[in-house]
């Protein structure tokens, strides 16, 4: 098992009991390592400082008496962004209907980029529309990457979870 997929295991449940979710656990080596925890919060609010700071506080202390990172590292905690990653198959469930772009493993059907209106999620594949109307299934499993395109649709959403509408 590698060292990210150790850090998910041992923080992810205290998180949830938090009242978040992980979306994103990424650590990086090199002179000085990077552990990047994204979370959102489970009741759909806008993430704040103060949340980042409460998953920060109990990430530092599980981590420390584990100690799965063997350097000294640097934690950063953040909301996803409006532009986010799209991690699970659940975010292309919950996206649906705003723009993404994805990047797979491998090229499938003579591509590894693909950009386009998500639609959805099928079993274990993902469901893109791209600009000339064809919906095509990608497997899950294959996406190196993905992420939401930055739009005035999601702007305007983004917006209205502020404002609490």
């Amino acid at each position: 098992m590698d060292v990210t997929q150790r850090v998910v295991e041992m923080i992810e449940p205290s998180v949830e009991a938090l009242g978040y979710e992980l979306v994103r656990v990424i650590v990086k080596g090199g002179k000085y390592a990077v552990l990047q925890i994204m979370a959102d919060r489970k009741d759909g609010a806008p993430m704040r400082v103060e949340d980042c700071e409460a998953i920060s506080k109990t990430v530092s202390a599980l981590i420390d008496v584990e100690d799965p990172i063997k350097s000294a590292y640097n934690l950063e905690v953040s909301s996803p962004g409006i532009d986010r990653p799209l991690t699970r198959l659940s975010d292309f469930e919950r996206w649906a209907g705003h723009r993404a772009k994805v990047e797979l493993k491998a090229p499938l059907e003579g591509r590894r980029r693909w950009a386009g209106v998500v639609r959805g999620a099928n079993g274990n594949q993902i469901r893109i529309e791209l600009e000339d109307g064809t919906v095509h299934e990608l497997p899950f499993i294959e996406i190196q990457n993905a992420k939401l395109e930055l739009t005035d649709a999601l702007i305007k959403l983004a917006q209205q979870q502020q404002q609490g509408v």
